[in-house]
């Protein structure tokens, strides 16, 4: 078989038989379509084989066709541990199989098998731990045995990416109920996101069976999927993986590259229910599946399951799979029923009809493999006697594939994170789910639902719930009862000979979870962690049931009683790439922010905003840059500085708050003036500064860091819950936008435009603060000096910030006012030596390291932080924030570039690098770093470690230029 040689149209509705691909697996050659996963291309090119087991190093091929098991781990050339039924197959990929010696086929520790007595479970707790020490020589051993993929260290990393979505109700699972909830639920006005970890909408109607003439699931689907598709209050996000549920609906969802943080009001949980294997001798042989994998292959794939087929199951739908392997093409000689009554009499009529046999009463004890065991070939089949017991006296099949069906177990797990319990009753071996998280639903078989109908009706119920939840509908909705039974009570056939597998994942056994209760593991957690039991890529979704009935019965309880074991996010595998990945976060404009883009200004985030970097192509930053700063130094700049924080504070303890919360003394600020304002936190860390301005006795105005501002505010309400001082506090960031005018010619741009202030050095001094109009609007003049120039604050509330942009615009013609941007002003604000604050600070810089004894008041009695400052800044100090000094001709050091401390003929790392520029004023590189306490007095040469290679800074007083700030008082 070629792999292209495919059961007719309209069977495969995911490949595209128009278009073939090559691949290779395990060096060899294969042809698919496109569509296929790589399980399927193989499966139709008669290589059931894909990977060796965990630790016995068996053969494994596809179980579930659905990504819920590891018996299809491959190897990618960049990524070990991929679920080749659910990667879709791509164009000349080169695969290979996974944890074998020598080669896929002949694998030689395929012995260990042989071994299996001597590791029993937990064998290495009891094996490896004396004499003392001797783990270290036997783990690299084990791991070697035991390993799965490699990763590949030269891989390079993808792009990912995280976005937000909100909604009203969110539908997890895109089956039947799924989409019966979201389209009830859009048509009675809510919003809707539907999330379905499939290509095709329909779950179960993409593939199963529902009656004996198969008609019924197609119309349906046409139906349902119909009135989705295009429908404007539904979202549909296929091939995408709801991978937990944590409080309030948030719900992060993976689809390809990127994660959706999906926040909704209400949720509906329309999750389906995981095929349950029988526990019997050799059941872990490739051709053994579960019957909705043979029914995937032939629906999605059109690829016939195997030539000779025997059904084993204990409800109806191995008749229902029987039905559709025999219609197309598949010799099914018998299905073997373990339920004593077997089946209702059309649905036995109809499979004999097509001379397929029935036994009731018995089941497969052994499945025996070909000659050289990498196949199924043959089961044994016995009647059953009495639970998990068996005659004696067998019966031989010859068989190719052997589909399997012990029942369903609903996929609790997203629900059972919030808190629901999974319930069973051991009579009716029925599940049901309890204690669901409030605003949360289920629908369908997760719901202990399995009537194609009554699974409708669920999904309709739930969205009814919905709507009445959000006011939408008065409507309450009765509940949906359904009577079909679907598992059968005890599947699990131990076999003296062992090899009958509870877990695939981990080749546990019955007699592992049997020996691991008796050696005292009673509890189904302790269970868990002694044996590893579901523990494996699985997750438990088909050894957590078995595991829980044989426990129950070897410590004489019921399975209900027993439980099953605790259900943890992630709900599959996720890469560390989908949480690291870039976040979308919302970004803010300043008023002024189509002019920037007008004169062609270079756009970079700073905290949640937008900001002109510099103005001009990107390609010439550096030289864009230094033509900015000599217009500054020279003439008159202007620059918009909107994303300020600002806060607003008034009351008659506003002076006293403001006294507590900063280092600075504010009792007495005149009114009239400003002040640097540093803020500690607790630890006597800084965490920001700002500018605060006294504009009467009971009012301050404060600026802070753009990204620092949101902290601020929430430090001042959380501390005055405390103090409850009289005193109101608003953040009126969003309110007041400003820009700066800075440069020898500043005051003579602000003349032009505001005229109602005496803006002369007697009547506005350094540091003063004023108020006034221009052309009638309100504005704040802050004189302030970040930049090192004669300058000017111009705060203004923001519906008029446009308007007097384009005013001082005009005013700056004369004096050929150049606007400038943040890059500029942080290299022209290093000049100064200013820091900014998370940038030339870290979770560790108290005011000492920074030099900014200057800012603190020690007469205060008290500020936030004052007693940590004390305490810290006694110590004997470690490192300090000078600047340095370079010749332009050597390379240039970044930041976070490491400072070392050659004394001693030694290497050690002492600080970093955290603002270094050329400065055109000053001809030279320049820059801030953290050094060692004893690499700080000026004149001394610290290396600076520069792409592997060293330079010698020399450490300069600050600031850089016009030490005597001569500058900002010009006449």
């Amino acid at each position: 078989m070629s792999g292209l040689d495919r059961l007719p149209a309209p069977l495969g509705s995911l490949i595209d038989r128009t278009k073939e691909i090559r691949f290779e697996f395990e060096g060899q050659s294969y042809q698919g379509f496109d569509g296929d996963t790589i399980a399927s291309a193989l499966v139709a090119s008669g290589q059931w084989l894909m990977s060796r087991s965990f630790k016995y190093h068996r053969p494994r091929g596809p179980l579930t066709m659905a990504g819920q098991d590891a018996n299809t781990l491959v190897q990618l050339p960049d990524e070990p541990n991929v679920l080749a039924d659910r990667s879709e197959l791509r164009a000349n990929t080169s695969v290979m199989g996974q944890n074998y010696n020598g080669s896929l086929e002949h694998d030689k520790d395929a012995k260990l098998s042989y071994g299996a007595r001597f590791m029993p479970v937990g064998f290495y707790y009891r094996a490896f731990y004396k004499p003392k020490g001797i783990w270290d020589k036997w783990e690299p051993f084990i791991r070697k045995k035991a390993g799965l993929g490699t990763a590949n260290l030269n891989f390079k990393p993808t792009y990912h990416d995280k976005a937000y979505a909100f909604c009203d109700v969110v539908v997890v699972g895109a089956g039947p109920a799924g989409l019966a909830a979201a389209i009830d639920a859009a048509q009675g006005g809510a919003s809707v996101i539907l999330v379905d970890e499939n290509k095709q909408l329909g779950g179960a109607l993409t593939y199963h069976r529902f009656d004996a003439d198969g008609r019924q699931a197609a119309q349906i689907l046409s139906d349902l999927v119909g009135q989705v598709v295009g429908h404007p209050n539904i979202r549909v996000l296929t091939n995408a993986t709801c991978n937990a549920w944590f409080a309030d609906n948030y719900l992060p969802v993976i689809q390809g590259n990127r994660m959706f943080k999906v926040r909704a009001k209400q949720c509906v949980v329309a999750s389906g229910a995981f095929e349950q294997h029988v526990v019997f001798r050799n059941n872990d042989l490739p051709g053994i599946m579960m019957s909705s994998a043979a029914m995937r292959l032939m629906k999605h794939y059109a690829v016939r399951p195997g030539q000779k087929a025997v059904v084993l199951t204990g409800n109806d739908d191995g008749y229902l799979a029987a039905i559709e392997m025999a219609q197309h093409g598949v010799d099914v000689p018998l299905i073997v029923d373990m339920r004593k009554d077997g089946v209702e009499p059309s649905l036995e009529a109809a499979v004999k009809a097509l001379g397929i046999n029935v036994k009731c009463g018995a089941t497969v004890y052994e499945a025996i493999p070909n000659s050289d065991k990498k196949h199924l070939a043959a089961v044994k089949i016995h009647t059953i006697k009495a639970q998990g017991e068996v005659a004696m006296d067998g019966v031989m099949i010859p068989c190719d594939t052997l589909c399997m069906s012990a029942g369903y177990m609903p996929t609790y797990q997203l629900l059972c994170q919030g808190g629901a319990k999974l319930q069973y009753d051991d009579r009716s071996a029925r599940f049901a789910l309890t204690g669901l998280p409030k605003d949360v639903y289920i629908a369908g078989s997760v719901n202990g639902i399995h009537d194609l109908n009554k699974v409708l009706q669920d999904g309709k119920r739930a969205a009814a719930q919905c709507l009445v939840a959000l006011e939408l509908s008065n409507d309450v909705p009765a509940l949906v009862q359904c009577d079909r039974v679907t598992n059968f009570d005890w599947p699990i056939f131990k076999h003296p000979q062992g090899k009958d597998f509870v877990d695939y994942d981990e080749d546990l056994q019955a007699k592992d979870i049997i020996n691991a209760t008796r050696l005292g593991y009673r509890d189904i957690q302790l269970v868990k962690r002694f044996s590893t039991v579901g523990m494996g890529p699985s997750q438990g979704r088909h050894s957590a049931l078995p595991t829980a009935r044989l426990v129950a019965k070897a410590t004489q309880r019921t399975v209900s009683e027993t439980g099953v074991t605790t259900a943890r996010p992630p709900f599959v595998p996720e890469k560390l790439a989908n949480i690291a990945g870039r976040i979308f976060s919302p970004h803010r404009y300043t008023p002024m922010h189509k002019r920037h883009l007008e004169l062609g200004a270079h756009m970079i985030p700073a905290g949640i905003w937008r900001r002109p970097a510099f103005y001009g192509p990107k390609h010439q930053r550096a030289e864009l840059i230094q033509q900015e700063a000599l217009a500054v130094r020279n003439g008159v700049g202007i620059i918009d500085v909107s994303t300020l924080g600002g806060i607003e504070l008034r009351g008659p303890d506003a002076a006293e708050f403001m006294n507590r919360m900063y280092t600075f003394a504010f009792l007495k600020q005149p009114i009239g003036k400003t002040r640097y304002a540093v803020l500690t936190n607790e630890q006597g860390v800084v965490i920001d500064d700002g500018v605060a301005c006294r504009i009467g006795e009971d009012h301050f105005y404060v600026t802070a860091t753009t990204g620092g501002v949101d902290a601020v505010y929430r430090e001042m309400t959380k501390w005055n819950a405390q103090w409850r001082l009289n005193v109101d506090i608003a953040n009126v960031t969003s309110a007041f936008s400003a820009v700066n005018v800075a440069g020898p010619m500043a005051r003579k741009v602000l003349q032009k435009v505001c005229t109602d202030v005496d803006l002369s050095n007697e009547a506005f001094p350094y540091l003063g603060y004023r108020e006034g109009t221009i052309e009638g609007m309100p504005v704040r003049l802050l004189r302030v000096g970040f930049v090192g120039e004669l300058g000017y604050e111009i705060h203004m509330p923001s519906l008029f910030a446009l308007k007097i942009w384009d005013l001082l615009m005009v005013a700056g013609d004369e004096f050929t006012m150049r606007p400038f941007g943040v890059e500029t002003q942080r290299l022209l604000r290093l000049e100064k030596g200013h820091i900014i604050v998370s940038q030339d600070t870290d979770g560790m810089s108290h005011p000492g390291e920074l030099s900014l004894e200057w800012a603190i008041a020690r007469k205060k009695p008290f500020y936030v932080g004052s007693r940590s400052v004390d305490i810290v800044m006694a110590r004997e100090q470690t490192r300090k924030l000078v600047g340095f000094k370079l010749d332009k001709t050597v390379a240039k050091p970044e930041e976070g570039h490491i400072v070392l401390d050659r004394v001693g003929g030694g290497a050690n790392i002492t600080g970093n690098v955290t603002s270094c520029e050329y400065s055109p004023i000053l001809d030279a590189f320049i820059g801030l770093a953290f050094v060692g306490i004893a690499q700080q007095d000026v004149g001394q040469q610290v290396p600076i470690r520069v792409d592997g290679k060293e330079v010698l800074a020399t450490v300069v007083k600050l600031p850089f230029y016009d030490p005597e700030g001569a500058r900002q008082e010009v006449a």
